[in-house]
C-alpha cells in the first residue's frame, strides 16, 4: 500500500504544482459562464438597425409598418416611395455601409404574405424575426379590418398563456422550473463529459510519457505493475476532486455576485431555456458517484492505450474508439433531456460506458426511482472491475512493449497471458 500511496501522492503533486492546474482551476467556471452566457448577450446585441422601407402599397400598410418599426428598440426606419431608381441606390448606400437594409413592401404582403428584405447581413435570426414579427402584425390587422373585425379584440383574445411548471421529486412539489432542470441536466452532461475525457487522456499521456522516456522500466523493478496504473489512476483521480471542489466554491461565489441581466426577473421575463438551477445534496452526491465512477472506467482504458501504444500519435489514433463512446453518449444526452422515462434512456443509463452522463443527466431532468440507480451503480462497479483487470493485463505487458501497436489477437493473448 506504500508504494501505491508514494505513486498516488507523485501524481497529485506533480499536476497542482503546473501553473495551468491553477489556471484551469480558477478560471474554469468563468470560461463554463461564457460559453453559456455570451452566445446570449452577444445575439442580442448590435445596436439599432438602420432600414429603408421602400413603400409600393396603395394602402397605409407601408406607413404603419414603419411606425411600429421606429417604435422598436431594434429599427430606426425612413419610409419612401417605390419607383424609379430608388432601389439601386439603396444597393449602392448599403454597399457602402452607410445603410443596414432595406424592405420592399407591396400589396402582395397583405394579399400573399409576401415582403422582401435586402441588406448585407441576412443571417441575424434576432433582426429578420423581429422583422417577419412586425410586418404579420400590421398585416393581420389590416386583413381584419377589411372583413369588419376589431384587431383588439381579436389581440385581447391571443394574450398568450403563461404555463408555470414545477417538479415533483420525493413525493412533493418543489418550486424547480422546467428551465431549471432542463439547465442543470445540461450543465451536468457537458461537465461529466469534458472531465472525465480530460482527465482519461492526461493519465494515458502519463503512461506514454514514461514509456517513451524509458522512466517505466526503474518504475516496474520496485513495484508491480497493477500497482502503478492503480497510483496513476487514484492520482489523477484526486486531482479531479480537488478541482471539482474549487470549482465549486468558485461557481457558488459567482453565482452570488452574478450581475442583473443574468436574473430572469430583470429581463421582463424567464428565460424559456436558461435559469440558474438549485443542486441539492443528492444531486452533488449523484453527480460526484457517477464522475467517479466514469473516470475509473474510462482512466483504466486510456491507461491501457497509453501502454500499448510507442508514440504520441499511436495514441491519439488508438484512444479514438474509447472517446468515440463518451462522444455518443453525450450526443445522446439531448434525446434524454426530452423524455428521460423512455426505453432509449433507461438502456443508456444501465450500459456501463454511457451511464456516468446518463444517468446523472436523467437524475436532473426527471424522477428516478431509487431501484434504477442502485442498479445503474451495480453494473457500473462490475464494469469497473471487470475493465480494470482487463486493462491491467494489457498494461502490465503493453509498458515495457516497442515497436508496432499490437492487434486485437496480440492484445487477447496479452490478457490470456
Amino acid at each position: 500500500m506504500r508504494k501505491i500511496w508514494a505513486v498516488i501522492r507523485r501524481e497529485f503533486v506533480e499536476r497542482i504544482r503546473t501553473r495551468w492546474f491553477w489556471i484551469m482551476a480558477l478560471l474554469g467556471p468563468l470560461f463554463f459562464a461564457a460559453v453559456f452566457v455570451l452566445p446570449t448577450v452577444l445575439a442580442g446585441g448590435g445596436g439599432i438597425r438602420q432600414i429603408v422601407v421602400v413603400d409600393a402599397t396603395t394602402g397605409s400598410v407601408g406607413a404603419r409598418i414603419t411606425q411600429l418599426l421606429n417604435d422598436s428598440r431594434v429599427f430606426r426606419a425612413v419610409r419612401v416611395s417605390a419607383g424609379g431608381e430608388v432601389v439601386d441606390s439603396l444597393t449602392a448606400e448599403v454597399e457602402q455601409k452607410r445603410l443596414g437594409g432595406f424592405l420592399i413592401l407591396t400589396d402582395a404582403a397583405v394579399d400573399s404574405g409576401k415582403a422582401e428584405y435586402r441588406g448585407s447581413n441576412v443571417s441575424g435570426f434576432a433582426t429578420v424575426g423581429a422583422l417577419q414579427r412586425t410586418i404579420g402584425e400590421v398585416v393581420s390587422a389590416v386583413r381584419l379590418e377589411r372583413e369588419g373585425v376589431d384587431p383588439r379584440i381579436v389581440a385581447r383574445a391571443r394574450i398568450a398563456v403563461r404555463l408555470e411548471t414545477k417538479k415533483i421529486a420525493g413525493g412533493k412539489t418543489t418550486g424547480e422550473t422546467a428551465a431549471q432542470s432542463f439547465s442543470l441536466a445540461y450543465f451536468m452532461g457537458i461537465i461529466l463529459y469534458t472531465a472525465i475525457l480530460l482527465y482519461g487522456i492526461n493519465v494515458m499521456s502519463s503512461v506514454l510519457e514514461e514509456k517513451t522516456t524509458r522512466i517505466v522500466e526503474v518504475l516496474v523493478s520496485s513495484l508491480r505493475p497493477f500497482q502503478l496504473m492503480l497510483g496513476k489512476v487514484l492520482g489523477v483521480g484526486a486531482v479531479s476532486i480537488l478541482q471539482f471542489l474549487i470549482w465549486g466554491v468558485s461557481a457558488r461565489i459567482l453565482l452570488a455576485n452574478r450581475p442583473g441581466f443574468l436574473t430572469a426577473g430583470d429581463l421582463g421575463e424567464p428565460d424559456p431555456v436558461f435559469q440558474v438551477p438549485h443542486v441539492s445534496g443528492a444531486t452533488a452526491a449523484v453527480f460526484i458517484t457517477y464522475f467517479l465512477g466514469g473516470f475509473f472506467l474510462y482512466s483504466a482504458m486510456f491507461a491501457a492505450v497509453g501502454a500499448m501504444s510507442s508514440s504520441e500519435q499511436e495514441a491519439r489514433q488508438a484512444q479514438q474508439p474509447v472517446s468515440w463512446l463518451l462522444v455518443l453518449s453525450f450526443v445522446s444526452m439531448f434525446g434524454m433531456l426530452n423524455d428521460p422515462a423512455s426505453a432509449f434512456s433507461v438502456t443508456l443509463s444501465l450500459v456501463p460506458f454511457s451511464a456516468p452522463i446518463a444517468m446523472p443527466v436523467r437524475w436532473a431532468a426527471g424522477n428516478l426511482p431509487t431501484y434504477e440507480i442502485a442498479l445503474s451503480l451495480g453494473i457500473l462497479a462490475v464494469s469497473i472491475v471487470a475493465v480494470t483487470w482487463i486493462a491491467a493485463r494489457i498494461y502490465r505487458v503493453g509498458i515495457l512493449m516497442t515497436g508496432k501497436r499490437p492487434n486485437l489477437r496480440e492484445l487477447v493473448r496479452w490478457v490470456r497471458a
